[in-house]
């Protein structure tokens, strides 16, 4: 779907589905408080009518989560990609989709509740919210797509299009067009770029209801294009250039434009979106709280533990590679002696991790109370520091050393490409019991298919790897 058509059918169902939402946050209250009292209760008759309606007398205590539930919960479905759908998802998929974000929403709801202590308000609602929103948004989704279906095989408002380009490349775009019918475009004609074009093109737009000319070229044909693209201009008719001339495997296109000037970016990190800026708002939001809980409780008592067991600093400093390979000083508790740095080279010879990476299970080096710390992860908290001064995010490839990127493969920099994190996919899947490879891979995979919610997935599964110490030597 052209990007303005469907960037109006994504508000229009944020809208719908933000109203939706009132209405039953309501119906879970009022079903909540019991059909009989659906009902008036007091009638009087004279100067004045009185309706004592019991579900809206008792919901003003619930009125104000309005504030927190019609903003997030379309915010929620479209971090999930819930409106950015590029084709229609099957029944199971959907309801999967819509399941998986109503549910966050709803325990971020009670987590508020929780923390104000707002306990004359019954949870129950919430959950009964939840259930009732998922079905909702369920059958609306459901009809609408069926709308659309029902809409485009009208073809009352069907788009007549003109395709541009060599008979593949023509067939390559009307196949598309056939797989998508909810954009409402038939293909009225294809032209061969060449002489014959400048001479067609004007004769078809003057004899058809043209709605947009797609221009699907190789590079040697630019010159008749620019020329065709003019007449379009004249004539008042969209020409759309599919801009794949540059052939890339994993970079992602998208059309920007500078100060007037059109540019065509191949980006394969993601975009700058409100997912990254949640990204952004989480990583701060849970270093402050890490510190803020954990600093007292557990990271005091470790630094005086540190302090009596081994002579040298508490904190070790280590210059690391950040994004783009941008130098930063990176925090850890100290678990190695202090000259762990110039001994390094006599233990060369017992790398047991292929790769400029060393990794040796028994290394002499490391503290008692070290060895415990590397076990549990425990050593990496002082880099909640590192992600509030925005080096470092909760949730990204672990930050290499310089030297290290000095001796990478060219692939292996693109894991550069994003901000490093204190966990990721490799610290899940094993760590030290991967190889190097292996574990370029896994980070290249958290890149290619980032989003909100495999962050909070990675998270949730670094609490049980930390505390049973899996894949830690």
């Amino acid at each position: 779907m052209p990007s303005k058509q469907r960037e109006l059918v994504i508000q229009f169902n944020q809208i719908t589905d933000a109203l939706l939402i009132a209405v039953v946050f309501w119906l879970a209250h009022a079903f909540r408080e019991h059909l009989p009292y659906w009902f008036p209760l007091t009638l009087n008759i004279g100067n004045f009518i009185t309706l004592d309606f019991a579900p809206i007398a008792v919901f003003r205590y619930y009125k104000w989560l309005y504030l927190i539930i019609l903003p997030i919960t379309p915010f929620i479905l479209d971090l999930n990609g819930f409106y950015e759908r590029r084709s229609p998802l099957g029944s199971r998929q959907t309801l999967w989709l819509i399941a998986k974000s109503i549910s966050l929403c709803a325990l971020v709801v009670i987590a508020v509740m929780y923390f104000l202590g707002l306990t004359v308000l019954s949870r129950s609602v919430i959950v009964l919210f939840a259930v009732f929103t998922v079905g909702a948004l369920f059958v609306k989704d459901r009809l609408f797509q069926i709308y659309l279906r029902r809409h485009s095989q009208r073809g009352r408002y069907s788009r007549p299009v003109i395709l541009v380009g060599a008979p593949e490349r023509n067939q390559e775009f009307e196949t598309l067009l056939t797989e998508h019918p909810e954009w409402n475009m038939h293909v009225l004609s294809k032209i061969e770029p060449g002489p014959q074009l400048l001479k067609e093109l004007p004769q078809m737009l003057h004899r058809h209801p043209v709605s947009c000319v797609v221009f699907n070229v190789a590079q040697t044909a630019f010159a008749d294009v620019e020329k065709a693209i003019l007449i379009c201009e004249t004539e008042g008719v969209e020409a759309w250039l599919v801009a794949d001339f540059v052939r890339t495997s994993i970079a992602r296109a998208t059309v920007d434009d500078f100060y007037g000037k059109p540019l065509l970016v191949f980006r394969t990190t993601p975009d700058i979106t409100w997912q990254l800026l949640c990204k952004r708002l989480i990583d701060v939001v849970g270093s402050l709280l890490g510190l803020v809980v954990l600093g007292p409780l557990l990271m005091l008592p470790l630094a005086i533990i540190i302090k009596l067991t081994s002579p040298g600093p508490i904190l070790f400093r280590q210059r690391r590679s950040g994004l783009h390979g941008r130098l930063f000083t990176m925090y850890k508790f100290r678990s190695m002696v202090t000259n762990a740095e110039m001994l390094r080279a006599e233990l060369d010879a017992f790398n047991e991790q292929a790769g400029p990476v060393f990794k040796m299970k028994d290394d002499p080096r490391v503290t008692k109370v070290g060895r415990f710390l590397r076990l549990t992860s425990l050593d990496e908290l002082p880099q909640l520091w590192n992600v509030i001064r925005g080096e470092m995010s909760l949730v990204g490839p672990r930050p290499p050393i310089p030297s290290e990127v000095e001796h990478y493969d060219p692939w292996h920099r693109r894991r550069l490409s994003m901000k490093p994190g204190i966990t990721c996919l490799w610290q899940i899947s094993g760590r030290n019991n991967i190889a190097f490879d292996q574990w370029m891979k896994l980070d290249l995979q958290y890149i290619d298919n980032w989003s909100l919610w495999l962050d909070l997935k990675i998270l949730a599964r670094t609490f049980p790897v930390v505390l049973t110490g899996f894949g830690a030597h």
